[in-house]
């Protein structure tokens, strides 16, 4: 194995695994190519750039960007082609320079070949002045046209084209400061990121009147602090209520956050959210009290639009929401729950119950999964509306149930819906269920990886995961059947499946071995990881271990020779680096041969097994683990060219790698 090892760890130590891109705008690096004379780089140009970046708006200015050594024309026109919007700052001075009058003419190039948005700033001087040459901008101008006169007509329709376009004109007795916050605002709403809306539903059944009525509650328009909830069971629709409300009124706040799955995420990693995407800054939280008293003190002047989505725990709206007075007057905070007592003992003001879907809706929804269509063919009306008694106007269950059954013959319908035993009142789990119970065996098993694993997770990484512990082909077959059936969605660079969904694969694992985690092929907990290494009582059955954190008082698990012992098939390890580990003086005897994925920063071993051939592994994250000093004793010769990833970065220096 050396040679390969030496060959992996010189190329790759350093590297970090491929990342899909976070750029939603194409090919674009930039979102702002800022264009501007030398005479107001210091002054108004700078002051523009602060606030720009204050904001979160990438911005490209030739001080900052250009490299060393880089020739400046090259640079600069590459910057204006990777840039979504260029701001031309139209100075007194700005048409003396070649230069300036250059980077315009390839700006608006861009902007007919590429669709990219250009915004002139007319600072001190008139539209008219730019548009036709004149007065102090004109007289700059002019001094050119004995060196360049063959370019001035070319440089004349330019500028013409751009005193036409829409821009911002600065007044003389106006506060720049004022100027320039109008100028970011209209651009971070309007240009910049115009769509700033999150995706909501395929097909908004019933929505239209949800989103009302909770405006109605909100009271937008008044300018005190109020909270709201919106409270039903899981798969009601809470969530997507919520995004459709935040997509209808957020243009009217200065600030807002939408903060996604509250129950399963850590308090300080939302806290961290909430405050950078207020104050449009990062801020280090180290910890939740921390992050109260940031809450507390910093947003007081900030009028919000807040959303707190699937909170499980009244301690989570005491560390996110301490008190309405935290927030600015005219703020907004909307709250969705299955448990209507947290928003009771928050003292939240008002709360909006989400009604099951009507019949109508119901099987409206329901054919626009099942047919593609509003309604059911004549031959299948009476199986549709057995399917959506069954569904008891969940919009979930309706979802899930229609996508399993599309394309499905009668025969398989009427095998389907009859599964579903006990009318009305049957339990929703078995409706979601039989679009597992339909996939093949390697679907089945890329299910429950991701439920028990990976929500929420970027999608480039879970992908790299399962094609490690699968084939490329199951991969991405199994990732686009999941997605038709309802039981994933990709949602951004991320990926979902719905609480309910999450819980129904977690119960299949469960359910294989109620008392025993270690007959579980998925161990997840904290806890029940802890009881598998402590005591040794994984088996052949273990696939997959993983653990982030540890719930209960001790974050400390104990390691022992004999802890991976017994678990032949393992081939997935994740151990978070947060969690201590009480080790005895010596190494672990056992690690599967199966082994593809093994993600262990701090890592307590030693060494690795003597008879631990990875042959199979292909990625290797041992990071800060600064007891090992060799990974087995004597050398190893991989048979198998798959290691694509080796991160050590130790204290010490591997004597066998």
């Amino acid at each position: 194995m050396a040679s390969l090892i030496n060959e992996a760890a010189a190329s790759s130590s350093s590297s970090s695994l491929p990342l899909s891109s976070t750029d939603h705008q194409n090919h674009y690096r930039h979102q702002v190519f800022l264009s501007f004379r030398g005479d107001t780089r210091f002054n108004f140009t700078d002051h523009l750039y602060k606030a720009l970046c204050d904001r979160g708006i990438e911005t490209f200015r030739d001080a900052d960007k250009l490299r060393i050594g880089e020739e400046i024309s090259a640079a600069l026109l590459k910057a204006i082609e990777e840039s979504r919007v260029s701001i031309v700052v139209f100075s007194q001075n700005y048409a003396s320079s070649r230069w300036c009058l250059d980077e315009l003419v390839k700006i608006l190039d861009c902007r007919k070949s590429e669709g990219q948005e250009v915004r002139p700033v007319f600072y001190k001087v008139n539209p008219s002045d730019v548009r036709y040459q004149k007065g102090a901008f004109g007289d700059a101008f002019a001094k050119l046209e004995r060196r360049y006169k063959d370019s001035m007509g070319k440089w004349k329709a330019t500028l013409k084209e751009a005193a036409d376009l829409s821009g911002w004109t600065y007044e003389e007795e106006r506060y720049e400061t004022e100027f320039i916050n109008d100028i970011v605002e209209e651009l971070s709403t309007q240009v910049v990121n115009p769509s700033c809306k999150l995706p909501v539903a395929e097909h908004p059944i019933g929505l239209e009147s949800c989103r009302q009525d909770v405006n109605i509650l909100l009271h937008a328009e008044e300018n005190t602090v109020r909270m709201v909830g919106i409270w039903g069971p899981g798969g009601i629709g809470k969530t997507t209520i919520a995004k459709d409300v935040f997509n209808s009124i957020h243009d009217k706040f200065k600030r807002s956050c939408f903060l996604a799955d509250v129950r399963s995420t850590a308090l300080v990693q939302l806290q961290e959210k909430l405050l950078s995407r207020i104050l449009n800054s990062t801020l280090k939280v180290s910890s939740v009290d921390e992050g109260v008293s940031f809450i507390q003190t910093k947003m007081r002047h900030e009028k919000v639009l807040l959303i707190l989505d699937d909170v499980s725990d009244s301690s989570q709206l005491q560390k996110l929401v301490p008190s309405p007075d935290c927030f600015g007057p005219g703020s907004r905070i909307l709250v969705t729950t299955r448990d209507k007592r947290w928003l009771i003992t928050h003292e939240v003001e008002k709360v909006y119950e989400v009604k099951m879907l009507n019949d109508h809706h119901a099987l409206e929804l329901f054919c626009l999964h099942a047919f593609r269509e509003n309604g059911p063919p004549s031959d299948y009306l009476e199986l549709a509306q057995r399917a959506v008694c069954y569904a008891q106007g969940l919009p979930l269950a309706l979802i899930v149930l229609g996508s399993h059954l599309f394309r499905r013959r009668i025969e398989e319908w009427k095998a389907a819906i009859d599964s579903c035993k006990g009318g009305p009142q049957a339990d929703i789990q078995k409706v979601l269920k039989l679009s597992y119970d339909a996939l093949k065996v390697d679907l089945k098993e890329l299910f429950l990886d991701i439920a028990c694993f990976f929500k929420g997770w970027p999608v480039a990484r879970v992908k790299l995961i399962l094609e490690a512990c699968y084939n490329h082909k199951t991969m991405m077959i199994g990732i686009a059947r999941l997605q038709e059936k309802a039981l994933i969605r990709i949602d951004g660079h991320e990926i979902w499946m719905h609480d309910l969904i999450e819980e129904m694969g977690r119960d299949i694992v469960f359910q294989n071995s109620p008392d025993e985690p270690g007959e579980r092929s998925r161990v997840w907990s904290g806890e029940d990881v802890n009881d598998v290494l402590t005591y040794n009582t994984g088996t052949k059955e273990v696939k997959g271990i993983q653990v982030s954190s540890l719930p209960w008082r001790s974050s400390t698990i104990s390691l022992n020779a004999k802890s991976f012992s017994g678990m032949e098939k393992l081939r997935y390890i994740s151990m978070s680096h947060n969690v201590n580990y009480e080790f005895f003086s010596g190494d672990i005897d056992y690690l599967s041969k199966q082994l593809r994925w093994l993600d262990w920063p701090k890592c307590p071993l030693q060494c690795f097994p003597s008879d631990f051939h990875a042959n199979k592994l292909v990625y290797l994250d041992i990071s800060y683990s600064c007891r090992i000093t060799r990974l087995w004793k004597g050398h190893k010769v991989l048979i198998s060219n798959n290691l694509f990833y080796f991160k050590t970065c130790l204290i010490k220096k591997i004597s066998n790698i």
